[in-house]
């Protein structure tokens, strides 16, 4: 007869729950070649954010599939920072290039939605930004185009910051 489990595993609301959510962009078998063979390992490329303005991307490798995004969590959560937001998208048009890899963002008006593929659309919904419009440009590469993704997000600037870098 089975046991109750309910004290040993909680429920689902009872857990603490975490304050990011987490999307796993990509997951890759890589191997390296030594005398004895072939050794294979894992790499996972994972985006982290709040959905309020803090996003962070990681990738790891690891022996299988589940130590690989632990890691890329770990990492992704260490390299956290707040992204520039205003009136649910981004202040100004941004073109940035990352390796091979070009992304162009641009804001968009209310109501718009994220118009974006693939990786640079998990960014743009965990960094908290509802209306951008977005186009993956040169490489399909999507470690490259989530880079680029963050790179541009790092960058922006709202019109007080500019306004205080001319003044000074």
């Amino acid at each position: 007869m089975p046991q109750n489990t309910s004290k040993r595993f909680p429920k689902r609301e009872e857990r603490e729950k975490d304050e990011f959510d987490q999307k796993v962009i990509e997951i890759t078998r890589v191997t390296r070649v030594q005398a004895g063979g072939k050794r294979m390992r894992f790499r996972a490329c994972v985006v982290v954010g709040d959905r309020k303005g803090k996003v962070g991307m990681g990738v790891s490798k690891g022996a299988d599939v589940a130590t690989a995004v632990n890691k890329a969590i770990t990492l992704a959560k260490k390299d956290l920072f707040t992204v520039k937001i205003v009136k649910d998208s981004i202040p100004h048009v941004m073109l940035e290039k990352n390796c091979g890899a070009q992304v162009l963002l641009k804001p968009a008006t209310q109501g718009r939605g994220i118009i974006a593929g693939g990786p640079v659309r998990a960014v743009l919904e965990l960094s908290g930004i509802k209306n951008v419009v977005s186009k993956m440009l040169a490489s399909k590469n999507k470690i490259s185009n989530v880079r680029a993704t963050i790179q541009a997000l790092k960058k922006m600037r709202t019109k007080e910051e500019i306004e205080q870098l001319k003044k000074s």
